[in-house]
């Protein structure tokens, strides 16, 4: 009887850890995580993760080139600015000391005769740069009607150099509307006549081995006389690209 107790015992024992071995192997299956959602995991991870493909040679050269430009425009930045801080350039300037009036007259009474006669002023005021004068066209303006043009030849100036010009405006038979034809009657009467000269410039301007060109536009109001001593009473000018 007592060797049947005893083995009772055993097999409960034996039991007893069966159960609690089929219960940790549960646990463990339960706990880890299925094939299909690990699967899941990787194919994700491989998505994020990039590709360790080399880069396409294009692309290298794109960056090289890309960065050679930004240098070039960078140091031509600088030069530039160099340049204009040591050398401070300035606009040649336009002016006209002094004119005369010499005829005026209205036929019909709707068309102009006039001559007009002025000195030119054009300076170079640089000290360290000379100035050409490629392209010179001067215009005659009465209030905003075009009377006479004048081109010149071209021209140079040393540095800090100016050059006189006389400049001869002859007007013919050129037609007035009727409100611009009384207000030049007007003027007449009043003997002050006011003329409106506008010239354009392109000037090149040297620097040892470097030059640059640009466009200049003068502008002059000038106020005169009757003829035949029609004489400069004011002007007012002004110079700008």
């Amino acid at each position: 009887m007592t060797t049947k107790i005893g083995c009772m015992k055993n097999f409960s024992k034996t039991q007893w850890h069966m159960n609690l071995l089929f219960c940790s192997v549960c646990n463990m299956k339960q706990a880890s995580p299925p094939a299909q959602q690990v699967a899941e995991v990787k194919t994700r991870r491989h998505g994020l993760l990039p590709s360790t493909r080399q880069t396409n040679p294009f692309i290298w050269c794109g960056a090289i080139l890309g960065v050679i430009l930004s240098l070039i425009l960078i140091i031509t930045g600088i030069i530039i600015l160099i340049f204009f801080l040591f050398v401070k350039p300035k606009n040649p300037v336009f002016d006209i000391p002094s004119a005369s009036l010499n005829t005026i007259v209205l036929d019909s009474p709707f068309y102009l005769n006039a001559d007009l006669t002025f000195l030119a002023n054009f300076s170079n005021p640089n000290h360290k740069m000379d100035a050409l004068f490629e392209y010179v066209n001067i215009d005659l303006y009465f209030q905003n009607r075009i009377i006479a043009a004048q081109a010149l030849p071209p021209f140079a100036e040393r540095r800090g150099e100016a050059k006189f010009g006389s400049i001869h405006m002859i007007s013919s038979e050129v037609y007035l509307p009727p409100e611009i034809s009384m207000e030049l009657q007007k003027q007449m009467r009043n003997n002050s006549i006011m003329f409106n000269i506008r010239g354009a410039f392109r000037v090149r301007v040297s620097f040892g081995i470097g030059h640059y060109t640009y466009w200049l536009y003068g502008r002059c109001q000038i106020e005169l006389t009757n003829p035949p001593t029609g004489v400069l009473i004011s002007k007012i000018c002004r110079t700008k690209k």
